[in-house]
């Protein structure tokens, strides 16, 4: 069974804890993911027999969807080259990976603290099958697992003791079904577009794939990255007076947030089609200083539970109307002082933010900056 022969079959084990239940770890030490890839084995050798042809190789760490469902599959990409490396007939073709000194053994098998608290941990599993047997083996799992795919009495008991945790579930799925479980969770969320973009970026990474978010934002996700249509310009199109134009747009930057804040964590970048790739805030600039106006200075527009929605550096002049540069999106409030930072030292301004107490809209409902000084 030389390396290059064996085709990976992505499993997990899904653990659903009971409300308000955290495992008291994320990662096990290598003992004790010897003696949950034993256990493993046990349950799904009992479910589909042929598995015993394939090596099972568990890793020994709690995640969340998210970190699973990126971009290359990292998690099982690590999971499947450790397994590789490990000579056949080893702990009779059951391997598993654990924490020595407190690391596992690589990277991407850590955790992150910032998933640890969802109500389902995900246990990576891979089965590595002779090419002559996979296709068969995979059909089988998929079949059995959606049916039958329980975890037994003896893991679910040895994980509620380890992990020091009640379990509602244990059960193994495919990866298939994995992908399954999240588009529904995104759909219920009203995210299904999020899901198209993501479901692309996973399984068919090559291709182009082009949606509309529920308040009718733009998104496309090309060559690995999203790019979303800018609230300013998907503001152009709406209809409606001032006041409801501008509860719209701070509808459509919500909206906004919450993609930026999955794509984050799935790993996919996020930039505007018109604009550059974002790094905690979204940037789209117009223009340059023209000599004609005043100074250039920074506004911000500001929404009810919202707060700073855009950053508009305008120049104030002559006819009424201000002429604006750049408008920036800050993603989560913490990325406002970087961006303002940003804007103040691209355009040599002084980074007083005037807040304006509202979204300002001009005479166009287009999003603007004064015409006049505010005092």
């Amino acid at each position: 069974m030389e390396a290059q022969t064996l085709v990976a079959l992505p499993v997990v084990l899904a653990l659903e804890l009971s409300a308000g239940d955290t495992p008291s770890h994320r990662t096990l030490s290598r003992d004790e993911a010897a003696e949950l890839a034993a256990l493993v084995a046990e349950d799904l050798h009992a479910l589909v027999p042929q598995v015993a042809e394939a090596r099972l190789a568990v890793a020994g760490a709690l995640f969340d969807a998210v970190e699973l469902l990126r971009p290359g599959f990292p998690v099982w990409a690590t999971l499947d080259e450790l397994a590789r490396r490990v000579p056949r007939g080893h702990l009779e073709n059951v391997v598993a990976f654990g924490t020595h000194e407190g690391h596992m053994p690589a990277q991407p098998l850590e955790p992150e603290a910032a998933f640890a608290d969802g109500p389902m941990r995900l246990l990576p599993i891979s089965l590595l099958a002779p090419e002559a047997l996979a296709e068969s083996l995979s059909e089988k799992l998929e079949v059995e697992l959606v049916g039958r795919g329980e975890a037994g009495t003896r893991t679910a008991d040895w994980l509620m003791r380890t992990l020091g945790v009640r379990l509602e579930h244990a059960r193994y799925l495919s990866r298939n079904d994995l992908l399954a479980l999240t588009c529904v969770q995104y759909e219920h969320v009203n995210l299904a577009p999020l899901w198209t973009l993501l479901e692309a970026a996973l399984l068919t990474p090559y291709r182009e794939e082009s949606t509309m978010s529920a308040r009718g934002l733009a998104l496309r996700y090309h060559d690995g990255k999203v790019e979303a249509q800018s609230p300013a310009d998907w503001l152009r199109s709406q209809p409606g007076e001032l006041s409801q134009r501008a509860h719209d747009f701070a509808g459509a930057v919500f909206e906004l947030r919450q993609y930026a804040a999955l794509l984050d964590a799935h790993h996919l970048p996020l930039m505007l089609s018109n604009g550059e790739p974002a790094s905690g805030y979204l940037l789209e600039t117009f223009g340059t200083t023209d000599s004609a106006y005043d100074a250039p200075a920074l506004y911000a527009h500001e929404a009810p539970g919202l707060g700073v929605v855009a950053v508009t550096l305008a120049q104030r002049g002559d006819g009424g109307r201000a002429r604006v540069l750049a408008h920036g999106y800050p993603l989560h409030p913490k990325a406002l002082g970087p961006l303002v930072t940003e804007l103040a030292a691209r355009h040599g301004v002084s980074a007083d933010l005037h807040a304006l107490g509202c979204i300002l809209l001009d005479a166009d409902g287009q999003l603007g900056a004064p015409a006049q000084a505010l005092h």
